[in-house]
């Protein structure tokens, strides 16, 4: 569930996973291991109780008096997608039309459906017009605001604050998509996963809020989302049912009264994964040293400790108590009918009351502290190493005692991107030049709660420089408070944000959404909603400020205002403690331990009783009858071509250029393509560092300062990153080097020349700052193999099963990790051996010969950009390239076990199904998709515990792949996945449960893109061989998808069931028990 917010995609084989499945089909589960959630929620302590634990034996006799089978929710939402919803753009460039409604109609209907409009105001930053409804009866507030925009998005908001950390919003959000009086089924939300077009479907747990957002494209779809959402949060059938609560928040788990009990529950295990990550431990230690007095100072998410202490009566409670239309704040957008969205609102808002919930859920501000405070805290540490320099510390401000005004938010804004928002920053810049740290920690300003707060700080400190790293911060602040930013740095700045103010690339992510969330960061808070979206204005008073009285006197007070004359300042440290994580296991099992002993043999029976009653009630499917409540789509609704992209190839200076004619905005995009099939193999792991530097070091005429601020005054941004994918009937992967640029069609040329410049004028010649690289990326990985352990499983069997996963693995996989702590002691014995071999890699790659170029914009501007290729291309070495480089490579094949200090572990199981002799069908995606959201999902989530369980298929390569995330269990998940083949042969599907099937899956193909997306996938689609003709046969075969490919599709993944190879993250506890069980079964490899 993201908790706040998520983290940006992986890079390496994971960025090549999700980068391809979208290019001949798709499925969800490949966008889900694209986004793993980072969420932020702070510890809090715990001990047993026992009377809670007599309360709960009575709960579990109580289900005695009913059936198992109860028909009753069980399961909710798992790795939803998220976002990073900071200083996000708000305007809307679907095209240039103006929204048009007949505005005085619509509102003489919404006093007759019981609605007074509070406002109407016409928002030009997103072209819409924005209406502030309030329900007479309930006093919920709407907001609807109407343009010509596609993709709709609707969203329910509850003011949530909790009094504690067990959890309650976090369990609730997971609890209510499990079921509800229109749609009494276990799981609704799966339904609409398998069967639904939407292009965004989630739910977010903030530390005082619960956000319940859709999107689609499809008016039909869309209504038939509102309609299951509003029903779940108004409705659920969750405070009725007990084992809804054990199964999502927690229960004990006892199989036989001669074993020991065990804590279970999806939150649980989820929780015990975050408190698992040291920077999330930071953050929730600093959030709650930040906010000792309020809402803040608890985990909204649930401490892991604190968890087993909820009750079943206090999760109805707080239903009963927040999730009221009178606690509401409820946001439609898009081109659907304003009307429409009123009618279907007044019939769920009418039958409530007023309640006093909004008087209730206010949020209290953090009053300011009157002298700063010092925290030291543990975090577990992996044991071996210098764990003298493996500290954290952090340096946290609470910026004011009230909510801020707009001007002064967003003139903290560009303060926080001057500081910190470019590797050029000064205060970023400075603390990672100072050595003292491997890596920058806290994100800088965070203005989303009630309070704004700024963060920053190091990891990777030795214990005798913490002192050090805070006097560098506070004197580097008092130095640009005296001094001032550069005006080059300032105009970056300002070109920055507003580039992407009005660029308003969201990615995947619905436009709608994001302006939602900015909206609800006033309106949850009683301001004004209004407010947030129009930033135009305030913009012009910044800049008008900025050029009438110069950067040092908008700036220089608010540094001291707000940070340096503050004295609600905390100090985190963390200390490693490689005791902590056994210390911690020793704890809970002894918490059992004594919970056993205080039961009787009868409590003990129904306790074993009751855990087979849940197993079992959560591997029954639900009857047809209650599946077809679900509202779907039928066929006829799907259209039977693909989206086509306008692609036009021309011919510059012999270079193919791919043009793609769509209207962006008046914004240039532009992606440069070169060969890397040439490059030595063992340069291979160099190459992400290459990338680095070619932004982030100097010419002979400008230093990186310089260089950074250039991109920044005249681009709208550029990078450059290795593409790596198998090529399905090829023997050879295909490997390209990527630079991506985008600009406003009048600066084209200087996104060209700078292009150029990084390409081959950047010198590789500054030791520190390239030691500093390597520090950077060793903690990043570091910090990924804790995070997102499912991705480093999955290179990790890729890089053992074919070429592409191999090399793909060397720049971002475990390899890559070893790599960087051998290369982090050569930089001072072998500099110059460095430095020729980053020479050698830019000799290697850049190169007329090979080369590609693609373009997205309208065609005047496509026109207008041939000039600036033309003469790109000019400067461009012609010498050929050397010799395809020979890179046949794999891992050794062989189980794996990769041992971190973790409580939750991450599972995966992979086979080349194509070497067994399956030839790709378009169903493949279909039942790939179902067999994630039946079977996995029933027994690796809802009955294993784990926060996740998924499958892919990459078609490129015939990797078939089961993953797990956050997973309480390791042998028990693998025999889940060798399953698989004797559920499709066993399966009866009946004609509504395989439409939905399908109609899920062209959702996934079919998923909404913006312009530069589209130009972008049809890019990938030409480097990989993927024509039109294909895409429609694929297409074709998924519509026409039957029951027998189904059964046929047990034969190919048999081989992963036989021949599978598999890799598991996992704590030493768990490794060292499967190997005792299946002796020898993983060879054990040790990282941190």
């Amino acid at each position: 569930m993201p908790l706040l917010s998520a983290t940006s995609p992986t890079t390496g084989t994971m960025e090549r996973l999700t980068l391809l499945r979208s290019l001949s089909g798709s499925s969800a589960a490949c966008r889900r291991l694209a986004s793993r959630l980072n969420p932020r929620h702070r510890p809090f302590c715990s001990s047993s109780r026992h009377g809670k634990q007599q309360l709960y034996l009575q709960q579990l006799r109580s289900l005695s008096c009913s059936s198992a089978l109860r028909r009753s929710p069980v399961t909710a939402p798992f790795l939803r997608r998220g976002r990073n919803f900071s200083l996000t753009p708000v305007s809307v460039s679907t095209s240039p039309r103006e929204a048009s409604r007949d505005i005085d109609s619509s509102h003489d209907i919404a006093e007759k459906l019981g609605f007074e409009k509070l406002s109407e105001q016409t928002i030009d930053e997103c072209k819409s017009t924005a209406v502030l409804y309030k329900h007479k009866k309930t006093g919920a507030e709407i907001m609807s605001v109407s343009n010509d925009d596609e993709n709709k998005v609707f969203g329910v908001v509850f003011r949530t604050p909790p009094k504690d950390s067990t959890g309650i919003p976090h369990i609730l959000e997971h609890s209510v998509l499990c079921g509800s009086r229109k749609y009494p089924l276990k799981e609704p939300f799966v339904e609409l996963l398998k069967g639904s077009l939407n292009t965004f479907l989630n739910a977010f747990t903030y530390p005082d809020r619960t956000c319940y957002p859709v999107a689609s494209t499809n008016t039909k779809d869309f209504y038939n989302l509102v309609d299951v959402y509003l029903d779940a949060v108004l409705f659920p059938k969750c405070v009725d049912d007990f084992q809804t609560f054990q199964q999502e928040g927690w229960h004990y788990e006892l199989n036989d009264p001669s074993e020991d009990i065990s804590y279970k529950g999806v939150v649980f295990n989820e929780m015990k994964g975050v408190y698992s990550q040291p920077d999330n431990i930071l953050g929730r230690v600093t959030q709650q040293a930040l906010f000792p007095e309020n809402t803040y100072g608890v985990d909204s998410g649930g401490d892991p400790k604190d968890i087993p202490k909820l009750t079943f009566e206090e999760f109805k409670e707080f239903h009963r108590k927040y999730y009221h239309p009178s606690n509401a704040r409820i946001w439609f957008y898009g081109d659907d009918d304003p009307t429409e969205r009123l009618r279907i609102l007044s019939a769920y808002l009418d039958q409530f009351d007023a309640s006093s919930a909004p008087n209730e859920s206010k949020v209290e501000p953090q009053k300011l502290f009157k002298e700063p405070a010092r925290i030291v805290e543990k975090y577990p540490a992996a044991e071996g190493g210098d764990l003298q320099k493996k500290h954290m510390v952090c340096v946290n401000w609470l910026l004011s005692d009230e909510p801020l005004d707009l001007q002064t938010e967003l003139a903290l804004g560009f303060l926080n991107h001057l500081l910190l928002g470019t590797p050029a920053s000064p205060l970023r810049r400075i603390l990672l030049e100072s050595g003292l740290g491997e890596a920058m920690v806290g994100g800088g300003m965070e203005d989303e709660l009630l309070q704004p707060q700024f963060s920053i700080g190091l990891k990777g400190v030795s214990a005798n420089d913490i002192n050090k790293v805070e006097e560098l911060i506070m004197k580097t602040l008092k130095d640009l408070a005296e001094e001032g930013f550069a005006p080059e740095a300032v105009e970056a700045s300002m070109n920055t944000i507003e580039f992407l103010l009005r660029e308003n690339n969201t990615g995947s992510f619905p436009r709608g959404l994001s302006l939602m969330l900015r909206s609800i960061g006033k309106w949850i808070y009683d301001m004004d909603p209004f407010e947030p979206l129009k930033y135009e204005k305030p913009l012009q008073i910044l800049k008008a400020r900025i050029a009438e009285e110069g950067p040092k006197a908008v700036f220089s007070p608010l540094i001291e205002k707000y940070i340096l004359n503050n004295p609600h300042r905390v100090t985190v440290e963390m200390q490693p403690d490689p005791e902590k994580a056994s210390r911690d296991e020793a704890v809970e099992k002894e918490i059992l331990k004594k919970v056993k002993e205080s039961m009787t043999e009868e409590d003990l029976a129904e306790l074993a009783r009751a855990t087979q009653d849940l197993r079992l009630k959560q591997e029954t499917p639900d009857p047809p009858e209650a599946l077809r409540a679900v509202p779907s789509l039928s066929l006829l609704d799907i259209p039977k071509k693909p989206v086509h992209v306008p692609t036009e190839i021309t011919e510059v200076n012999g270079v193919n250029v791919l043009q793609h004619d769509l209207f962006t905005n008046d914004v240039v995009y532009s992606e440069v393509v070169f060969d890397m099939s040439s490059l030595k193999k063992e340069l291979l792991p160099l190459v992400p560092l290459f990338c680095q530097s070619l932004l982030e070091m100097g010419t002979k005429d400008m230093d990186f300062i310089q260089l950074n601020q250039l991109i920044g005054r005249k681009t709208g941004g550029i990078s450059v990153y290795p593409f790596t994918s198998s090529v399905r009937g090829k023997l050879d992967p295909c490997t390209r080097m990527i630079v991506r640029g985008k600009a406003m069609a009048g600066r084209v040329e200087d996104l060209f020349n700078l292009m150029n410049c990084i390409l081959q004028d950047v010198q590789f010649t500054e030791q520190q700052r390239f030691k500093q690289f390597v520090s950077q990326s060793k903690s990043r990985m570091e910090s990924r193999i804790r995070g997102s352990g499912h991705s480093i499983a999955a290179a990790r069997m890729d890089a053992k099963l074919n070429v592409a996963g191999w090399i793909s693995e060397q720049m971002g996989g475990i390899s890559y990790l070893e790599f960087l702590q051998d290369l982090e002691k050569k930089v001072d014995e072998d500099w110059d051996g460095i430095s020729s071999s980053l020479e050698e890699i830019r000799r290697s790659l850049f190169s007329r010969k090979g080369c590609l170029i693609n373009m997205t914009a309208d065609e005047k501007n496509l026109n207008n950009s041939t000039k600036y290729i033309s003469k790109f291309l000019d400067f461009l070495p012609t010498a050929p390239s050397a010799e395809t480089a020979s890179w046949n490579t794999r891992l050794p094949l062989g189980n794996e076990a990769i041992v971190i200090p973790t409580q939750v572990n991450y599972v995966g199981k992979s086979a080349n199904i194509y070497e067994s002799g399956y030839q790709l069908n378009g169903s493949a995606y279909v039942i790939s998709k179902y067999i994630g959201n039946t079977w996995l999902w029933d027994r690796v989530r809802v009955s294993g515990g784990a926060y996740g369980g998924f499958c892919d298929f990459d078609t490129h390569s015939g990797v078939f792949s089961y993953l797990s995330y956050r997973d309480p269990n390791l042998l028990k998940t693998l025999e889940v996945y060798d399953g698989t083949p004797s559920f499709l042969r066993e399966l009866e599907l009946d004609d509504d449960t395989l439409t939905k099937a399908i109609i899920g899956t062209i959702g996934d193909v079919d998923s909404y893109q913006l312009p530069d997306a589209k130009g972008y996938s049809s890019l990938m689609r030409h480097l990989l061989g993927v024509t039109n003709e294909e895409r429609e046969q694929r297409r074709e075969e998924i519509l026409s998808t039957t029951v027998k490919d189904f059964k046929e599709f047990a034969d190919a993944v048999e081989a992963v069931k036989d021949k599978g190879v598999v890799v598991a993250v996992a704590s030493p506890e768990d490794v060292a028990a499967a190997n005792e069980q299946r002796s020898g079964f993983f060879d054990v490899k040790k990282v941190l």
